[in-house]
């Protein structure tokens, strides 16, 4: 519990201190990687969001070695009620009514998971089927690079409305979602005897190559959506997805079982179907600005 907590503050911080980094720096986009990560290096603030975000990691990494992946994902989500504050006081941005019940909504969903967790009757698993992590990764990271490209191509018309992120978060969150259930891959590997046959073991796994693609994209198209939208709502439903992911399809690759009980089961259904409802009605556009009232008065008769 004091790891998971430690790793939603650090994750919170590290997503708040890029997204501030990234507003004093020239527009970056993913068809210029090279590029974004030279401007990203050259700033001090930016190194340090991702040095807090690599802490978080490794915190993630001690949490998947002691409780379920459900579990595991309730805990996490609760950083987007810190990550919201954080993003108002330092980054001065604001989230409408609506948007804050959709948060509201989700934290509730994901409090059902939360509750419908029993401490000694969740086993916890060590390991999946290579086949049947590939099986489920593979198409998660070409839809995700599929979606991304796709909400980029929006962008570029002339006439758009500015667009709130969402699209953008679904996209980076199946990215990140891939990536947790290659984190907890490879936590398996860290109760190995020898330090030596642990890394052999997992360099015959598909864990760390898992780890390097979303690692390499999802940091590029990550800095390139949080300069483009705000931070309090790309990064909860970034977070959101990931979550329901790893939550859903790693407790099934993994073989972590449903609840028996029936109103635990019916905890975690609800849960989830609430969170990913939510997540389905939430704007896609922020309010066009509205023009001003002296605009109005030089316009002639």
């Amino acid at each position: 519990m004091a790891a998971a907590l430690l790793a939603n503050t650090l994750y919170s911080l590290g997503f708040v201190l890029e997204k501030r980094a990234l507003s004093s720096l020239p527009e970056v986009t993913i068809r210029q990687p090279l590029k974004l990560l030279g401007l990203v290096l050259r700033s001090p603030l930016w190194i340090g969001g991702s040095l807090s975000l690599a802490a978080g990691f490794g915190a993630q990494l001690a949490v998947y070695r002691t409780l379920p992946i459900a579990a595991a994902q309730g805990i996490f989500v609760s950083g987007l009620v810190l990550l919201v504050l954080l993003s108002a006081r330092l980054l001065g941005e604001e989230t409408t009514g609506r948007e804050r019940y959709a948060l509201g909504a989700i934290l509730a969903a994901l409090l059902m998971v939360v509750l419908s967790l029993k401490e000694g009757s969740d086993r916890v698993s060590r390991d999946a089927p290579y086949p049947l992590i590939l099986l489920v990764c593979v198409p998660s990271l070409v839809a995700g690079v599929w979606l991304y490209g796709s909400a980029e191509r929006r962008t570029r018309h002339r006439h758009r409305m500015p667009t709130t992120g969402v699209e953008y978060g679904v996209a980076v969150g199946l990215l990140y979602g891939v990536s947790s259930l290659a984190i907890k891959g490879v936590s398996s590997y860290l109760t190995s005897s020898g330090l030596g046959s642990a890394v052999v073991e997992l360099l015959g796994s598909p864990y760390p190559y898992l780890l390097l693609f979303t690692g390499a994209f999802g940091l590029v198209m990550s800095q390139a959506a949080l300069q483009r939208c705000r931070a309090s709502l790309i990064v909860p439903v970034c977070t959101t997805v990931t979550c329901l992911y790893t939550a859903v399809l790693g407790t099934l690759s993994f073989g972590e079982s449903l609840p028996h009980d029936p109103l635990r089961l019916a905890l975690r259904l609800a849960g989830t179907v609430l969170a990913v409802a939510v997540l389905l009605s939430m704007p896609k556009h922020d309010p066009a600005p509205q023009p001003s009232l002296g605009a109005k008065e030089l316009t002639p008769p």
